[in-house]
């Protein structure tokens, strides 16, 4: 607990300057984010989808339409948020 307050209290207290802020994450970083999230996602959508079913191939088209919507969702609300300055 100590240990993740004084984490916290230096990322807090951390400066930047304006050139550092306007160098935002690039496109890339923003699409690995989003595939490497969609897997944890899809694996939960399996999983919920199989208990409620009972039937796989039905979970399976479930997580794999999941996959894609929301991977693209994902995508295009990090680009968005990655142009608001509130907060950087």
């Amino acid at each position: 607990m100590i240990v993740d307050q004084m984490i916290l209290d230096k990322v807090a207290t951390q400066k930047t300057t304006y050139q550092d802020d306007k160098t935002s994450e690039k496109p890339i970083r923003s699409i690995v984010k989003a595939v490497s999230w969609r897997v944890v996602g899809t694996l939960d959508t399996l999983i919920v989808s199989y208990v409620l079913t009972g039937e796989i191939a039905l979970a399976t088209s479930i997580a794999s339409i999941d996959f894609v919507t929301k991977m693209i969702l994902y995508f295009f609300h990090e680009r968005i948020w990655n142009r608001i300055k509130w907060g950087k």
